[in-house]
């Protein structure tokens, strides 16, 4: 008996958290000799949550892992492309298509929705808030709302959507960085005074760990903020404000209070963090009035999933589609200048760019060959900072 509800490793590869209409479906194929039949799917998007108007393609490397050993060609945008639903003539956009005996991959369809649909939410929200924030810090919280052994996907999908850290210390590991934190409101209550849990954090932990208090236990964030930085001096970093909406009152001008104590009584060197219920309006906010680090939880890692379907379109080479999609191989097409999509039949003359008139690139990258992986796999840092310098040209 597992210990926990979660699928294994080989569970997934082998398909068994599929809907069960997929065997059924491998079932009658086999049954009635079609089961050698060669079918081409596309993965496209509905409509994005929230009214975004795009989206970070995250996931592939999961999506790679599971296709892996069957006898299917696939074909995907690079992890961390920003990507639109549709392109400027309205066609929806493939960003993965995969060809094969279809009873071949029938049952991977459900898993491998559900890894490109949650990761790209996440990665998608986690960019979002990183063009909020502009250039000030953005650590992620967001672990302790869902499920613990999401906690690694989590952390990897908001790190490659522009988060500089998370906390998740299994998160961290599987990125290869430093997991990040202050402390809870716990220690203090456990000490019963904060300068007491605010001296000890620095007598104990290690040097190398930025000093931040947490400010908002018992007093006003401000006195608390003040407190600090006269227990620890130099030493303090920053003070985090993670007071709950009922008692917030106006967050933004608790931070400008906050920043205007310390900064009269000489401690312009202490940042400001701030957490809690945070939003890429709110981060937006009060990065105005003078907050210096974000760290953001639930709007990160519940994150709503991007809704990705996948469709047949091609039947040994013949297009087909069932209503409301459109039939036949296509090729994708991407401005390296502005990144404009543009969608046109498999085999169709390379186009320029619609809107600037620039050169464009085929997006469609080939990732498994006859079952094999063939693409590069980059690290997370490599994805992250392809996600930021497209998010350059969305700033600009």
């Amino acid at each position: 008996m597992r210990m926990f509800h979660v699928a294994s490793d080989d569970e997934i590869k082998r398909g068994e958290t599929t809907d069960i209409y997929f065997l059924r479906t491998e079932e009658i194929l086999k049954a009635k000799g079609l089961d050698n039949v060669v079918a081409y799917a596309e993965i496209t998007s509905g409509r994005f949550p929230r009214d975004w108007q795009w989206a970070v393609l995250c996931g592939i490397e999961e999506a790679a892992k599971l296709l892996e050993g069957h006898p299917v060609n696939v074909d995907a945008m690079p992890e961390g492309t920003i990507f639109t639903w549709t392109d400027f003539r309205g066609v929806r956009v493939p960003v993965m298509t995969i060809e094969g005996p279809y009873a071949s991959y029938a049952r991977l369809e459900t898993p491998l929705l559900g890894m490109l649909c949650q990761s790209s939410g996440i990665a998608t929200a986690a960019a979002r808030i990183r063009l909020a924030a502009g250039d000030k810090l953005v650590l992620n919280f967001g672990a302790r709302r869902m499920h613990p052994a999401l906690s690694p996907l989590i952390g990897r999908s908001a790190y490659i959507g522009g988060v500089d850290a998370v906390s998740s210390v299994a998160a961290a590991k599987l990125l290869g960085i430093e997991p990040v934190g202050t402390m809870p409101h716990a220690l203090i209550i456990v000490f019963g005074d904060q300068v007491k849990a605010w001296k000890a954090f620095d007598e104990v932990i290690s040097k190398d760990v930025p000093r931040v208090a947490l400010v908002d236990t018992y007093y006003d964030e401000k006195v608390e903020a003040v407190m600090a930085a006269e227990a620890l001096g130099e030493r303090l970093w920053g003070v985090r404000l993670d007071t709950p909406g009922s008692r917030r009152g106006n967050f933004a001008e608790i931070v400008r209070e906050v920043r205007w104590e310390l900064d009269v009584r000489g401690y312009k060197h202490v940042k400001i963090v701030v957490s809690g219920g945070l939003n890429e309006e709110s981060v937006r906010e009060l990065s105005e009035a003078g907050a210096d680090a974000f760290g953001v939880g639930t709007w990160i890692s519940n994150a709503p999933v991007i809704d990705f379907a996948m469709d047949i379109v091609d039947i040994g080479g013949k297009p087909v589609a069932k209503k409301g999609k459109l039939g036949g191989k296509k090729d994708v097409w991407r401005c390296g200048k502005c990144l404009t999509l543009v969608v046109r039949p498999k085999g169709s003359a390379k186009p320029k760019c619609p809107r600037c008139g620039s050169e464009m690139v085929s997006i469609l990258k080939p990732l498994i060959r006859n079952g094999e992986i063939v693409a590069d796999l980059p690290h997370p840092k490599q994805i992250r900072e392809y996600v930021l310098s497209q998010l350059e040209a969305f700033r600009a």
